[in-house]
């Protein structure tokens, strides 16, 4: 019985990997698109970045690293069978997943304030690198919220299953799984901040 669930397990973590590196993927080719398109408006990029804001680029950073680390402890405090502290450490993840949503609602607000969002008439006259670069900056930035509202849902059913015992100390790979794709999250902003907020 016990090498059937392994099987399982090994199954599940290989599908986990796979869709992830397809996820790798997808964010892959819009790198390749942003390096070309700043080797060919070195300028006007650098303009681009100097509008957006790195302190709150950076403090984002710091809560999505911080919300990697509780997804591992609680995924840990399960395996330990330390209950409360699993629900403690899963429910410190959601809010600070949620607070990185809400900075970034605020500086998006900001940059469709100031016009500068695709379409946006001030944006039209502006020059081309940097109608580039905002449309990238507004795609990329956006895909990663989405896969953001994605993660913190896929915790949520987590958080729940910890609190019912779906998931426990003998039976942990959903949770596993879930914290692999918080931490792809993760991984993909890493590499945006420099792209974006420390192009300048």
């Amino acid at each position: 019985m016990s090498g059937h669930v392994h099987r399982d397990d090994f199954g599940s973590r290989l599908g986990m990997w796979l869709f992830l590196v397809t996820e790798m993927v997808l964010f892959g080719g819009l790198f390749i698109a942003y390096s070309y398109m700043r080797y060919k408006y070195p300028a006007d990029f650098h303009h681009g970045g100097a509008e957006l804001n790195a302190t709150l680029g950076v403090t984002n950073t710091l809560v999505l690293l911080t919300s990697s680390l509780t997804v591992v402890l609680a995924i840990v405090a399960v395996q330990r069978a330390e209950k409360q502290r699993a629900i403690a450490f899963l429910s410190t993840t959601l809010v600070l997943g949620v607070t990185f949503l809400v900075i970034k609602g605020f500086e998006w607000g900001a940059k469709f304030h100031h016009g500068l969002y695709p379409n946006a008439p001030h944006l039209a006259t502006m020059p081309p690198g940097e109608q580039v670069f905002f449309g990238l900056y507004f795609t990329m930035t956006g895909l990663h919220g989405v896969h953001v509202i994605a993660g913190l849902s896929l915790l949520g059913v987590m958080l729940w299953w910890v609190v019912t015992d779906r998931i426990r100390q003998d039976r942990y790979i959903h949770l596993e799984n879930s914290g692999l794709y918080w931490h792809l999250v993760d991984v993909i902003w890493i590499f945006l901040l420099p792209l974006f907020y420390l192009a300048a």
